[in-house]
């Protein structure tokens, strides 16, 4: 039997989560406060790019499974399930501002209070939410809704995300697990129901206790987060040696202890995800009085490695790059995204201008991002593909590792620059190919290519 679903926030959580529960056939009423956004989402036009989401979103929304409002009082008296896709940005001390869960809880409180609702309902923290922010919620809406809680009509679970942006209806839809934290057995049982049509290939689903589950996100993406600045780190000790990090990554990827993944040296993460999850549990930590120094020790390395890319390009030209010119290829965090959230890209970018020289820039899917965070800068240009940022440059910058970067025309590009210099922060391209190209070529932990 499908359910009727309200999903508190239109997000990039919020909208691959509605639309994803919307496509096995539950109905989806998704809420949020920007009236300009959900008369976009209500034409047919989604709000961010994310790969197969259009499909999905633009079918449910013609069946009439997927609905946008600004009512919450709609969502609320309608459903019986509520997903909290709220954002939870840094605080100033580092730790997850929780502010719009509560506030949201509230609210939902005071709906049921009002309307005197005593159908059960579960309220689900989908947000990245800090240990105990369960029973913050619960408190939340038991405050509002004095006659809900005396009569026990609804439970707060915990239900985190595990998605890769770029891949995150994939995931969604083919989880390699769910985790859903609750102490209640009822609610356990609903959203085992809830969440079955994507787990019959066998994937697990794991319910826990709730605060093991608020813990287990950040635990996910703070050991990934662990694996990428390690081999960040590795990158500068084989480039002072001598050694390749490339072939490091293919020999202990090949053991089963470690896996393949992850093990990709770069100029840095950015997103929404890894930086505010690793500040997060590294202030949670510090409050418990258990600091955890290996996850304040990945963080210091991923401002390093930022720092490390952008320092290398200014030492080769002898710390004169005033008046230069550099085409930057990606501005996303990553590809298959349009998401800027803590941007290397920024970084380097900024580094580059406040030295007076002149960037072109390109994404395919992150321009808006650029020109968002730019503007009308002086030293900062909008190119109209990858090659037209190259005419006069002097040297390009790689930072994120779009597709179409993976195979340009050398010649093209050579005849296009001023100088030919590569700085590849993705490691893109093969080393005894690019001997061939006759370009000068920076790479990540590996051996530099002089022309």
């Amino acid at each position: 039997m499908p359910y009727t679903i309200g999903v508190i926030g239109t997000g990039y959580v919020g909208l691959v989560t509605g639309a994803c529960f919307a496509e096995t056939g539950n109905t989806v009423i998704c809420v949020d406060i920007d009236e300009a956004k959900i008369q976009t989402l209500r034409s047919g036009t989604v709000t961010i790019y994310e790969p197969g989401l259009d499909y999905i979103f633009e079918r449910n929304l013609r069946e009439e499974r997927l609905h946008f409002t600004t009512n919450l009082e709609e969502a609320v008296t309608r459903s019986q399930i509520l997903f909290l896709c709220l954002p939870t940005p840094p605080d100033e001390d580092g730790s997850a501002d929780v502010q719009h869960v509560l506030r949201a809880a509230g609210d939902i409180g005071r709906i049921m209070q009002a309307n005197n609702l005593s159908d059960f309902k579960i309220i689900v923290n989908k947000s990245t939410v800090p240990v105990g922010t369960s029973e913050k919620v619960r408190a939340a809406i038991a405050e509002t809704a004095p006659n809900a809680a005396s009569e026990q009509t609804f439970d707060v679970v915990s239900n985190p995300e595990f998605l890769r942006e770029g891949f995150a209806v994939e995931d969604f839809m083919k989880p390699d697990r769910v985790v859903i934290g609750t102490e209640n057995a009822r609610s356990a049982a609903i959203m085992r129901d809830l969440y079955e049509p994507f787990t019959r290939s066998g994937n697990p689903i794991y319910v826990l206790d709730t605060k093991s589950t608020e813990a287990a996100k950040y635990a996910a993406n703070a050991f990934l987060a662990m694996r990428i600045s390690f081999m960040n780190e590795l990158s500068a000790y084989c480039e002072a040696v001598g050694a390749d990090v490339e072939h490091i990554r293919l020999a202990i990827g090949a053991d089963a202890r470690i896996g393949k993944r992850f093990l990709f040296a770069g100029v840095g993460y950015g997103g929404s995800c890894f930086p505010k999850d690793v500040r997060a549990l590294k202030t949670s930590a510090r409050q418990a009085g258990t600091p955890l120094g290996i996850i304040e020790a990945v963080e210091a390395a991923n401002e390093r490695q930022q720092e490390r890319f952008a320092e290398r390009i200014v030492k080769r030209f002898q710390g004169n790059i005033a008046g230069k010119t550099f085409a930057v290829w990606g501005i996303a965090f990553k590809p298959n995204t349009d998401d800027v959230r803590e941007a290397p890209s920024f970084r380097v970018i900024e580094r580059l201008t406040a030295l007076r020289a002149t960037v072109v820039v390109y994404d395919p899917e992150a321009m808006e991002g650029a020109r968002r965070r730019f503007g009308n800068h002086a030293l900062v240009r909008y190119g109209k593909n990858p090659y037209d940022c190259l005419t006069g440059a002097d040297a390009l910058v790689i930072v994120t590792e779009w597709q179409e970067f993976r195979k340009p025309d050398f010649a093209r590009m050579k005849n296009a620059m001023n100088q030919a210099i590569i700085f590849d922060g993705r490691n893109l391209f093969d080393l005894d190919k690019m001997r061939e190209t006759g370009f000068e070529y920076h790479s990540i932990g590996r051996k530099t290519l002089l022309s």
